[in-house]
């Protein structure tokens, strides 16, 4: 079995207690990416912040705060959702493409701001003239494998370009704000070669901000979920981007505290989605005695999960690892399935070729009855916290934690169609 911290009776125990489909993560796994994420060699300390984004359930924040994990909020309300966990505000950072209307509140209590576009660093310079704060900056130059993950370069909306440096100088002196800190972010690539590349060139822009005491290179740390896949050599990146900070503090006198903010490096692989085979169907020739002919039809394996938790594939051709499971024993024989989720859309399938969700790729799995359990690995990241919630009025999946002993805890309840239906107002 792929999933090491799952076995045939753990998932037959947690079906019967949770039901399916259900998220299920593991702490042992969790603790011990954080420690590889905090060993991340640096020149003159490191603070290492956990994207939310990738994972916001409560438990799972508080869980990688208590492991020394600062936090990167998306959003205002990530931000308010990591204070509810229990997170001290200033060990949060927000850093939004939408500017949250609660902004001076979240900075009242000590949340730090890092300002994504001029416009957000004049909004923050009107709240609080002569304050410090941060800004993200495009340095012109991306590492993700396509569009949709590469959030530096021409291409991308995300921080201020590199070219209006000028303009974020003059916002700082109108208000007199001190900017301590730069971020950047270059996608999901793991070359050191990339890192280093960026790297260069974010700290060239960081020598124009005087004040610069905190320097962040952002997430995007790729993390293997496939078997032919490559996870980022933390220690290997770390290492090639070192001797540039120690150039940094020789040339300017400054000493830059580094900064990163892993998401799918922390929880990807400490995730599965545990669903059940609901049909098997097929779409070959069915006259008596064809065979049927490669192209001319496909089987499909039907689940009771989806898009519902389950997005990636649709967005991106994400690959995933699936494996199915017989409740009593696996079956000997295997064949080439298309896995399909449970609901009436037709891009609801999660066996896209790689990089392309419009495609169709059969998977060589176990032979399925109905009611086998199916495993959906790499789960942790932009799963449950990227999923097209209530499509079809299908509720959100519950959600469980193995202790370090292996037991099952309940995290997050199945939702209730009441609660799907609370926010609609009826005359």
């Amino acid at each position: 079995m792929f999933i090491n911290f799952l076995d045939r009776d753990l998932i037959r125990k947690i079906r019967s207690e949770f039901g399916s489909p259900v998220f299920v993560y593991d702490q042992k796994s969790l603790e011990k990416s954080a420690q590889d994420v905090l060993a991340f060699p640096n020149a003159f300390g490191l603070t290492a912040r956990y994207a939310m984004k990738a994972l916001p359930t409560a438990a799972i924040v508080r869980l990688l705060a208590e492991a020394g994990l600062h936090i990167d909020a998306s959003s205002g309300f990530e931000a308010e959702r990591a204070l509810r966990a229990g997170v001290a505000p200033e060990k949060i950072q927000l850093t939004a493409q939408e500017l949250p209307q609660d902004l001076k509140a979240l900075v009242d209590q000590g949340v730090l701001f890092n300002a994504c576009s001029l416009h957000q660093l004049e909004a923050f310079g009107r709240l609080f003239p002569g304050e410090s704060v941060s800004v993200r900056i495009n340095p012109g130059l991306g590492s993700g494998h396509n569009n949709r993950t590469n959030v530096g370069g021409p291409a991308s909306a995300f921080g201020i370009w590199h070219e209006q440096l000028d303009r974020v100088l003059g916002i700082a002196q109108e208000y007199t704000l001190k900017i301590t800190g730069m971020h950047t972010h270059i996608g999901s690539g793991s070359d050191p070669e990339v890192w280093k590349r960026c790297a260069r060139i974010s700290l060239q822009i960081a020598a124009q901000l005087k004040d610069v005491q905190r320097f962040s290179l952002g997430g995007g740390m790729k993390v293997a979920r496939m078997p032919d896949e490559t996870s980022t050599d933390l220690q290997e990146i770390g290492r090639a981007v070192q001797p540039d900070f120690e150039t940094f503090a020789t040339e300017t006198g400054r000493r830059l505290h580094l900064e990163i903010e892993p998401g799918t490096y922390l929880v990807a692989n400490a995730g599965v989605i545990l669903a059940t085979v609901m049909d098997v169907v097929d779409t070959f020739p069915s006259a008596p005695g064809a065979t049927p002919e490669p192209g001319t039809g496909y089987r499909f394996i039907k689940t009771d999960t989806g898009m519902t938790e389950f997005l990636r594939p649709n967005l991106y051709g994400a690959q995933h690892p699936i494996q199915v499971v017989g409740l009593d024993q696996d079956n000997p024989t295997e064949d080439q399935y298309v896995v399909v989720g449970h609901c009436c859309e037709s891009g609801d399938m999660m066996t896209p070729a790689p990089g392309d969700p419009e495609s169709l790729a059969p998977r060589s799995l176990q032979t399925p009855t109905r009611g086998d359990a199916i495993l959906i690995g790499g789960a942790g990241a932009y799963c449950s916290g990227l999923a097209g919630k209530n499509y079809n009025s299908f509720p959100e999946a519950p959600e469980v934690l193995l202790d370090r002993a292996g037991q099952p805890k309940l995290i997050r309840s199945r939702q209730t169609l009441d609660q799907v239906l609370s926010n609609e107002i009826l005359d």
